[in-house]
């Protein structure tokens, strides 16, 4: 295959899991972000890329909806903000770490924790007194918008 017919793939929702098992050990590496961001790619699979050392692969890794709870909660930890913001605005992390996450020191995860339609209500109400104007707007339009 193409570098761009492996991309297309890695993307591609009705690719086979074996296929996409495969295209993990690919060493370009927009082939392996594809893989990261694929919404059938099995649990198993986002696990062995949450170890890639391509920081965009675990960023996608982060923000994909099948990556197992733990490794979203191992990755709440990252030293890469990018990788905690995509953490953030994954509407599978669990409640417990989105609310630490609600207390990074970046704001741009906590605007990603305010942005999240599975964070709770106490932890918007925190993050609407938060230092950065934005989240706190974030946290109002989410509150506000689940009332309604």
């Amino acid at each position: 295959m193409t570098r761009e017919e492996k991309i297309r793939a890695a993307l591609n929702p009705s690719t086979p899991p074996e296929v996409l098992t495969e295209l993990t050990r690919d060493e370009n590496h927009e082939v392996r972000w594809g893989v990261a961001l694929n919404p059938s790619t099995p649990p198993e699979v986002l696990t062995k890329l949450a170890r890639d050392r391509d920081t965009v692969v675990r960023w996608n890794v982060a923000q994909n909806t099948s990556t197992p709870p733990k490794i979203l909660t191992e990755f709440s930890r990252d030293e890469d903000y990018n990788v905690r913001i995509g953490v953030a605005h994954n509407s599978s992390t669990p409640l417990e770490v989105l609310a630490e996450l609600a207390r990074d020191r970046h704001g741009d995860v906590r605007l990603g924790v305010a942005h999240n339609p599975s964070t709770p209500p106490e932890v918007l109400l925190i993050l609407m007194v938060d230092d950065n104007p934005c989240v706190r707007e974030e946290a109002e339009r989410a509150l506000n918008k689940r009332v309604q």
